[in-house]
């Protein structure tokens, strides 16, 4: 057997050293995680829905935590501005986002030369909630499910128009997957913002609007609007009566609006598992999770194993629907 020269030994036991010696105060910075306040930026302006549903654990967190929770609201670009900030910020456990869906999974397809990709350049951390979105009509007599929906839209191709806050949104791309797997054609009306869309909904400039209870539920409580469907899983809490489009024979469309914790990629793994096991107690709490269903919306948590293999297969579900749509990149 070859003998190992001893400077060469000693190099060996150096290096090794070394590494322990790192591997030792990462984990005790990890450890000592957190030292100073953690800001959140949400990339939109305040009152969105994860924003509300973010301050409904904020205290909790603090408690767990020992240190302030800083919520930072950076919109614009749909929530590129805010997300490129979280991307390029020292990946040292201080700073985390709080996206969309869209900022995950589809603004990589939707946005010209974004300076980042989010499934390279975030780190998922949790899943913190997700808002189921509801198929809503305006109080027309001939539209009371799903099904006279279809048959109306089958009636009149391409006559029945369907609004959103914006081209690419989510409420965008949720009406276009009901339209292809429904295998109707309607016609796409952008708004700014999704306020015009519901008054536009109401005065009867268009059939159709698919977004997050929170969004409608005054109008739907008031009978001016109509939810006709909820797609997802299981009926709300808030809409007992409203059936799921599985329930009505569309299975697949299943779409809403979650939000989620993320952090620059670099942030040590342990900062990233504490952070999501203390989001996910958090959640267990009955009270909280009862301000989450009394708006709309359904509170989750997940292991950042979940959120990541979450975001990869919406991301590839999402793409096949504005490929095939033809939605363009702004």
């Amino acid at each position: 057997m070859k003998s190992v020269p001893f400077p060469a030994r000693r190099l060996a036991v150096a290096s090794i050293a070394a590494a322990c010696v790192l591997a030792s105060t990462a984990a005790v910075a990890a450890d000592a995680w957190p030292s100073r306040p953690i800001r959140v930026v949400v990339p939109y302006a305040p009152g969105n829905t994860g924003d509300i549903t973010l301050r409904f654990v904020q205290l909790q967190l603090e408690k767990q935590f020992g240190v302030r929770i800083l919520i930072d609201n950076k919109s614009g670009a749909s929530g590129n501005i805010g997300a490129d900030e979280v991307v390029r910020a020292t990946p040292d456990g201080y700073t985390f986002l709080l996206g969309a869906t869209n900022n995950f999974v589809t603004n990589q397809y939707l946005f010209k030369g974004m300076r980042f990709d989010p499934t390279k350049d975030l780190v998922p951390v949790s899943l913190l909630s997700n808002g189921p979105s509801v198929l809503v009509v305006n109080g027309s007599p001939e539209i009371r499910t799903l099904s006279d929906l279809t048959a109306e839209a089958k009636k009149n191709p391409g006559k029945l128009n369907f609004g959103s806050p914006g081209n690419g949104t989510p409420p965008h791309l949720a009406a276009e997957l009901y339209s292809q797997l429904a295998n109707v054609q309607l016609t796409h009306v952008p708004y700014r913002g999704s306020p015009p869309a519901v008054q536009a909904l109401m005065a009867g400039e268009i059939q159709l609007y698919v977004t997050a209870l929170s969004s409608v539920a005054g109008h739907v409580a008031s009978g001016r609007l109509r939810a006709i469907a909820v797609a997802d899983g299981e009926r709300l809490a808030m809409l007992p009566s409203v059936p799921t489009t599985a329930e009505q024979g569309l299975p697949g469309l299943v779409t809403g609006n979650w939000w989620g914790l993320a952090a620059p990629v670099g942030t040590d793994p342990q900062i990233i598992d504490k952070f999501s096991r203390a989001l996910r107690e958090v959640l267990k709490d009955p009270a909280i999770r009862k301000q989450y269903t009394d708006i709309g919306v359904t509170p989750i948590g997940s292991t950042p194993a979940e959120f990541a293999a979450r975001i990869k297969q919406e991301a590839q579900a999402w793409k096949a629907v504005i490929d095939k749509a033809n939605i363009q990149p702004e």
